[in-house]
């Protein structure tokens, strides 16, 4: 009889235990303002514009149980000449922080924090929106390459007749243009600011969704909560 009692009490407690961790895990989810998505809206760098890039970030958000935030994707957009002062820095577009993600880590406290050295984003924090890590350049395959169309600070590339940086400001999904990426890992074939940098490492070759494979990426995107 006691040995019962004692199998029951350890059961009780084994499922308490399991309960208490999801709770954990939900809550965690509730109140993260940050992740990376777990996967593009599967037409390469054709995000559907800005909009279309929010409203991505908004679904994964909402299925993972944190939809009652406004999400913003991080993201900058090209002017079409010089003097045109239509485009848009990814910086200004994602709040005053702090972030943290799905496992209630933070990875960054401000703008300026997450510009000046990337704050504590790298492989181990910035998860997707299940709080899953994301593969990194020695995984296969490789997904470190985030889609930004950002400069290191967080800004827009000049438009005009320079460079396409954001595959046609997130409507092109062919081999012409090409979109400015990070590397969520920190990681590179050199120890160059350029190669570890999360939000500003190469350009891809090309906005399909092989090409941007074919350089280390998926098609993948920061996220953001506004508020």
């Amino acid at each position: 009889m006691g040995s019962k009692i004692q199998r029951n009490g350890l059961l009780a407690a084994s499922v308490l235990a399991l309960a208490a961790c999801a709770g954990m895990s939900t809550q965690g989810v509730k109140e993260m303002t940050f992740f990376v998505t777990s996967a593009g809206p599967g037409k390469g760098a054709d995000l559907g514009g800005l909009d279309g890039a929010d409203r991505h970030c908004q679904s994964l958000a909402k299925a993972a149980g944190a939809g009652e935030r406004t999400w913003r994707a991080y993201l900058s957009t090209q002017a079409s000449a010089l003097n045109d002062p239509n485009f848009v820095n990814a910086r200004d577009r994602i709040g005053m922080g702090p972030w943290q993600n799905a496992k209630g880590v933070v990875v960054a406290r401000s703008v300026d924090d997450l510009h000046a050295n990337g704050g504590n984003l790298n492989k181990q924090t910035a998860l997707d929106e299940n709080g899953q890590m994301v593969n990194g350049r020695t995984e296969k395959p490789n997904k470190h390459d985030i889609l930004t169309g950002s400069r290191p600070d967080g800004t827009a590339f000049a438009g005009g007749p320079f460079a396409d940086m954001t595959c046609g400001n997130w409507s092109k999904s062919g081999a012409e243009g090409g979109a400015m990426t990070g590397h969520h890992d920190r990681a590179g074939p050199i120890e160059a600011s350029w190669a570890i940098s999360w939000n500003s490492a190469h350009p891809s070759r090309g906005c399909s969704q092989e090409a941007l494979k074919a350089t280390g990426g998926d098609g993948l995107f920061y996220c953001f909560a506004v508020k």
